[in-house]
């Protein structure tokens, strides 16, 4: 009886065992090497420190659209239907960016150029979008940054080809039609790289101001109570004494992790925070693919990453 009971326990640890390992959150790096010529790279992570690429690091889906034919700055998120959608730089120059969605992350719909800045004349560029859904709205926000030739003068340089951004904005509920195209952010300075957040009843948007004279070039965090704003005034830099880009977050337990690209140094940084107010530089403790540049990360499932393994 005490062994049929011994067994009884084994079994149950077992079971329960297994079923932690199924439902622990896995998480996935999408990012692109080099200028994005090959296409859309993943990466792995169970603990969000230590990363392995897939696909011994070689494009999941090589870019088809533009003229240019780049996928830079990737950007991937489950959408409420279920697929993944994901939209990206398509070139330096265009007025327009790509996306597409996958039902495993493996094979991709046909490939769309977005013309979400064709009707400003004086737009030099449309670069890294994402994409933010609001569950209260059902409505998904995609989200980029362009410079608009004469506009926000008052911040114009002529240090890096007088690129002078702004964050601009449309809106879907289904990838198929979308609204008119609006500014989203104008924190009364040269700004990229926006990336948003759920948190409590409303937003946080992590941005780089990418001013260079004086140079700040960091991260900081602007606040809003809607996704599509208004957002507050930027606060103080979150990053250190070093050129960062390209922020990405992840929610692991209850503490929120932001990487970035320290791209002058060529190496990826990372902090952490459990109030998003008081940050701890963890650069020192993760370890992530050779050459991984500006991406995201979204949470998949052991199943699908079991496929992704298989490729």
């Amino acid at each position: 009886m005490k062994k049929l009971l011994y067994l009884a326990i084994l079994l149950l640890s077992a079971f329960y065992n297994a079923h932690a390992q199924s439902e622990k959150e896995i998480y996935l790096f999408a990012y692109f090497k080099g200028n994005g010529e090959d296409g859309l790279h993943l990466a792995y992570s169970t603990d969000a420190y230590k990363w392995t690429a897939l696909k011994n690091d070689q494009s999941f889906l090589t870019p088809m659209v533009s003229k240019d034919k780049l996928m830079r700055d990737p950007c991937i998120i489950r959408g409420a239907d279920g697929l993944f959608h994901m939209v990206w730089t398509v070139s330096w120059k265009d007025r327009g960016i790509g996306y597409a969605s996958s039902k495993d992350l493996i094979h991709w719909s046909e490939q769309q150029f977005l013309p979400v800045m064709i009707k400003e004349g004086g737009a030099r560029n449309t670069w890294a979008p994402e994409i933010t859904y609001d569950n209260r709205t059902k409505t998904y926000m995609i989200y980029w940054a362009t410079t608009i030739k004469d506009k926000f003068n008052e911040t114009a340089s002529t240090e890096e080809s007088g690129y002078n951004h702004r964050i601009y904005y449309v809106t879907t509920k289904d990838f198929k039609t979308y609204s008119e195209t609006k500014l989203l952010y104008d924190p009364g300075f040269n700004v990229i790289d926006a990336t948003i957040i759920k948190e409590g009843s409303g937003f946080v948007m992590f941005l780089k101001d990418e001013t260079r004279e004086p140079a700040q070039k960091n991260i900081k965090m602007a606040y809003a109570g809607q996704l599509i704003g208004p957002y507050s005034k930027a606060g103080s830099a979150i990053t250190g004494n070093y050129w960062a880009e390209g922020p990405t977050t992840l929610k692991k337990d209850h503490t929120w992790m932001v990487f970035f690209d320290k791209y002058r140094d060529h190496q990826y940084g990372a902090i952490q925070s459990v109030d998003l107010k008081n940050w701890t530089d963890v650069s020192e403790k993760i370890s992530l693919p050779k050459g991984l540049r500006h991406g995201t990360i979204v949470t998949i499932k052991a199943k699908e990453l079991k496929e992704l393994l298989n490729q």
